[in-house]
């Protein structure tokens, strides 16, 4: 069964200098509860990046969890957001479930902006990371 919650918030980056893109979703205002950071750079991944398997979109949890490539799927439905995490990162992330629904109850400007930064930013890296279906 997937881990639901309900996210108030949505929030994204773009860093002014170009280094990152950031979407991210929190129960509330002040950070507490469940969250889900999706960040990315903004450049084309260096050698270093590549070698360190960092040449891909990157999540971040509540508990500073955090993983690179792990996101399977992204689809938004109606109001819901359905993430698919690859099994396998779920220990890095601190997470017990592989798929999490977002309940998306932020201001509407918040998640049209969030939609459109979320798909750059697990676009963004080597082909075999990039999500298997992405309709956000």
């Amino acid at each position: 069964m997937p881990y639901r919650f309900t996210a108030r918030v949505a929030t994204t980056e773009i860093d002014p200098d170009g280094y990152f893109a950031e979407a991210a979703l929190a129960e509330s205002e002040h950070g507490s509860g469940f969250i889900l950071m999706f960040m990315a750079g903004e450049e084309e991944p260096d050698d270093q990046d590549i070698a360190l398997g960092m040449d891909t979109h990157c999540l971040v949890t509540a508990d500073q969890g955090t993983a690179y490539g792990c996101v399977r799927e992204a689809v938004v439905e109606g109001n819901i957001l359905r993430i698919s995490l690859d099994p396998e990162a779920l220990e890095s992330l601190r997470l017990d479930e592989a798929e999490i629904e977002a309940v998306l109850e932020a201001p509407p400007e918040d998640v049209t902006r969030l939609r459109e930064v979320l798909a750059q930013v697990l676009a963004y890296g080597r082909a075999d990371a990039v999500p298997t279906r992405l309709a956000v």
